[in-house]
């Protein structure tokens, strides 16, 4: 019986994609090491000819996991058509909509509040998004995650920012206080994480503990994994 096979697919970085690419292959070993029956692969979407090279590996009918935060033109028509090669090749959800991540999150965040001797009930919480200023989507599974966390947490306030969309970063980042606790809502320490979102809290005067983004949580290779074993059928 062939093997199941995976590839996990991110945007990269395409000013500078190998690092990315570099990245996202330890990222798809620890992925791996929880499926050892598996081949599971990793292409961003800016480094040249990655993504053929995985499906190449892969074989046939591999599960395509997009590591991406946002449900919409890029996980649907846009990764879909680079798949042109592979018509079998089955496109599960992306991580930002994965019903496992606001319980990971919520987890993830309780041991930030204990390592600080914080409660909830006096911390206020920051999630730093993209947005977009031509799509919805992304705000909205920003504040659909913001939301599924907030019914796990009860902060004592819950805010939402974005990047490329009113409310912007800088505006609901001022007087969060000192008990505060900022988490992006990205899948990598890339790009936006380590300019944007700095910039918006150095400039406010933030002081509260400043998260690596969600998808950088140390269990997000086991949400993966998880995510693709329920996914595979008994043929493979």
């Amino acid at each position: 019986m062939k093997r199941p096979a995976a590839i996990i697919v991110s945007h990269g970085q395409p000013s500078d994609p190998d690092p990315a690419q570099a990245d996202l292959e330890v990222f798809a070993a620890r992925v791996a090491a929880l499926l050892p029956d598996w081949h599971v692969g990793a292409a961003t979407l800016a480094k040249e000819g990655a993504l053929n090279r995985a499906l190449g590996a892969a074989g046939s009918r591999p599960s395509i996991y997009p590591l991406f935060m946002t449900e919409g033109w890029f996980t649907g028509d846009n990764l879909r058509k680079r798949l042109h090669a592979a018509p079998d090749a089955r496109v599960l959800r992306p991580l930002g909509v994965s019903p496992a991540l606001p319980d990971l999150a919520a987890d993830l965040l309780r041991e930030v509040l204990a390592a600080q001797g914080w409660q909830a009930a006096d911390t206020r919480l920051f999630i730093a998004g993209h947005g977009s200023g031509r799509s919805p989507n992304s705000a909205r599974d920003t504040r659909a995650f913001a939301d599924a966390l907030a019914q796990r947490i009860a902060f004592a306030e819950h805010r939402v920012g974005f990047v490329e969309e009113p409310p912007y970063l800088a505006d609901q980042a001022a007087g969060l206080g000192t008990q505060a606790i900022c988490l992006p809502f990205f899948a990598a320490r890339l790009g936006h994480v380590i300019d944007d979102i700095p910039e918006a809290l150095d400039a406010t005067g933030f002081n509260g503990v400043r998260l690596d983004p969600v998808g950088c949580a140390p269990h997000v290779p086991q949400l993966v994994a998880d995510a693709l074993t329920q996914e595979a059928t008994p043929s493979d």
